[in-house]
């Protein structure tokens, strides 16, 4: 439609699943290639992707025209085949159920990026489970412990 104009952002968080660490840093950056393929198919804009070895977090510029379900959907059936595939771990890698999507306003996309690539840093400080309640709480999130990861740190 003429004169439609959009700019939105997802910051896009999803763990391993059981949590267990099965990114592996000698593998991490081709994972992140073939997610950024995933995500660059489907017309949004990686601005940030940082695999970390038990969950992952990405930044995109997001294209409307595809809903975050079925983005979140792709980016995992596909990373689980590509890491299965290729043998990356002698089991078999799996995502855990669900994810967070928060959206990020244009002016703190540069801390967002920040923090993303910074992962390693926060997590000598804070454990993924006490981070992920902290995204959902800042974003006025309300959830149910039921429903959240099996956290298992």
């Amino acid at each position: 439609m003429a004169n439609t104009y959009t700019r939105c952002y997802f910051h896009i968080v999803f763990a391993v699943k059981n949590r267990d660490a099965l990114i592996n840093s000698l593998w991490k950056s081709e994972l992140e290639k073939y997610v950024s393929g995933i995500i660059q198919r489907y017309k949004h804009k990686l601005l940030a992707i940082n695999a970390m070895p038990n969950h992952i977090h990405i930044l995109i510029g997001y294209n409307v025209n595809q809903l975050i379900p079925d983005l979140v959907e792709e980016i995992k059936t596909g990373s689980n085949a590509f890491i299965n595939g290729h043998g990356f771990i002698d089991s078999h890698f799996q995502w855990q159920i669900g994810y967070g999507s928060f959206t990020v306003s244009h002016s703190e996309i540069d801390p967002v990026i920040k923090y993303i690539i910074n992962q390693q840093d926060h997590h000598r400080k804070a454990i993924f489970r006490d981070e992920y309640l902290d995204l959902l709480r800042s974003n006025e999130i309300d959830y149910k412990d039921e429903y959240l990861f099996d956290f298992f740190d």
